[in-house]
């Protein structure tokens, strides 16, 4: 096989791990296996990003992992700097759940961006609530970085992990919109142990808001529960009373809304009955932004 002799080509134990764009391929034409599942990440990976590979490797004979942190969805130069790239500590945790025959991907930016990229994608109310109220650019950036990476992969189905609500149904409206026949498969939050939603960004929050964090899953898990008895108002009221009674912690934006269009709901009379409905927040705790979500059944 040509891959065996190609310079950037290194083999791990087990998976193989390359550079570029062109290695990648080819590794994946001469496997010729299907169908091939993705999982992109950008590195820093826990158990929620195991549980994505998990779930390809149940699904798809060969797995590509992609480790990279996209510039272009950081609206915020300091977050970029900032976010972690323990990437020999993500190679190895991969190396003992990804078989031989698969892949992880750790490009550059030009092998990502070859030349500049100047596309512009319209999302609708998806870019227009939100995530994207509080990240200007942020999702133009991952439309970028998904797309090319779709097309550098060629993957049959594409996972993803659920705590990036808002992301997962730009992607899915990203692979419409473009006519791809690509899965996007949805995965359910992993938490730590105190309910917390497992995050890249969790390693980063000082000792003593680590400790109060739990206190956000706990307060949209209570209101979840009282959308029977409660309207919409007085239930982010609640919300944003006890996260920021705890100390340090500001809610940015508590929004109920529907799992297709996003649209946040005002009052529980606009709910519809054909329809899934999430809570979805996002908290600044000290300097750090944490996201998360719950279904809010209407039953």
């Amino acid at each position: 096989m040509r891959y065996l002799q190609l310079a950037l080509y290194h083999k791990s134990e087990n998976m193989k791990v390359t550079r570029t764009v062109s290695e990648l391929q080819e590794l994946v034409k001469d496997l010729n296996m299907r169908p091939l599942g993705f999982v992109p990440t950008m590195g820093a990976l826990h158990k929620g990003h195991i549980s994505l590979v998990t779930n390809a490797l149940s699904e798809c004979p060969l797995v590509v992992v992609s480790i990279y942190v996209n510039p272009a969805q950081f609206n915020d130069k300091e977050d970029l700097e900032k976010y972690p790239r323990p990437v020999k500590k993500d190679l190895a945790l991969l190396n003992k759940v990804l078989k031989e025959k698969d892949i992880v991907f750790t490009p550059d930016d030009k092998e990502i961006y070859p030349t500049e990229d100047k596309r512009v994608f319209n999302f609708g109310n998806l870019d227009n609530v939100m995530e994207a109220l509080h990240r200007p650019g942020h999702f133009n950036g991952v439309a970028r970085v998904v797309s090319r990476l779709f097309e550098i992969v060629r993957p049959d189905v594409a996972y993803f992990g659920m705590k990036d609500f808002q992301q997962l149904a730009v992607i899915k409206e990203l692979v419409r919109q473009n006519g791809s026949r690509i899965r996007i498969a949805g995965n359910p939050i992993i938490r730590e142990s105190d309910g917390l939603a497992m995050s890249s960004r969790n390693t980063l929050l000082e000792p003593e808001l680590r400790e109060k964090a739990s206190i956000i899953y706990k307060t949209i898990s209570e209101a979840s529960e009282m959308l029977p008895v409660r309207d919409i108002p007085e239930i982010r009221k609640y919300v944003k009373k006890a996260i920021e009674s705890s100390g340090r912690f500001s809610v940015e934006y508590f929004e109920i809304a529907d799992d297709r269009e996003l649209i946040p709901v005002k009052k529980r009379s606009d709910m519809k009955n054909n329809r899934r409905y999430f809570g979805c927040i996002a908290v600044k705790a000290g300097k750090i932004r944490l996201i998360d979500n719950i279904e809010f059944p209407l039953e």
